[in-house]
């Protein structure tokens, strides 16, 4: 079997594969199946699969948004806003065998890419899980915003809102 690692456009019949990784990887912060498929439906540019080996090992959730206005964990969206004015890294998720393979930096890379020629001027993120650092790693910082303490708070304590400029 190849171990070769592939990241493709996400389709409706990945949502089963997808719905199983979160639940290993995000226990603490479910969502339901319908919210994948929401996201996948609305904008299909910002969903890819992981595979490793043909298998699905990570996905990757994103779409064009309003800054500082955080979608509730668990919610559905209804539509992109029309006056989108960042791109937003909704959720990342590896399977502990696809993770230290290259294949977080290669789609995050490959999304900024997209949100840039797109025409975002930045791209935004609710950082948990411990995952500051590795987002500091790809440009994006803190952005202070105690506005949004208690929507911060809905998803975990720790969880920090991040932005970086693509322009």
């Amino acid at each position: 079997m190849s171990n070769a690692m592939h990241w493709r456009a996400m389709t409706t019949f990945d949502l089963p594969a997808v719905e199983a990784i979160a639940a290993r990887v995000h226990p603490a912060f479910p969502e339901a199946m319908a919210v994948f498929a929401e996201r996948q439906s609305l904008y299909p540019e910002g969903t890819r699969l992981l595979e490793l080996g043909g298998v699905p090992s990570g996905y990757i959730l994103s779409h064009p948004w309003r800054f500082k206005a955080l979608p509730a964990l668990n919610s559905l969206l209804g539509a992109i806003p029309p006056d989108a004015d960042t791109y937003y890294l909704h959720d990342l998720a590896l399977l502990p065998t696809a993770r230290g393979t290259g294949a977080a930096a290669m789609i995050v890379g490959d999304i900024l890419r997209h949100a840039r020629a797109s025409g975002f001027p930045s791209a935004s993120l609710v950082a948990v899980n411990g995952s500051v650092p590795f987002w500091y790693k790809h440009g994006f910082r803190e952005v202070a915003a105690p506005e949004l303490a208690d929507k911060l708070g809905s998803y975990e304590q720790a969880a920090r809102l991040m932005a970086r400029r693509l322009v």
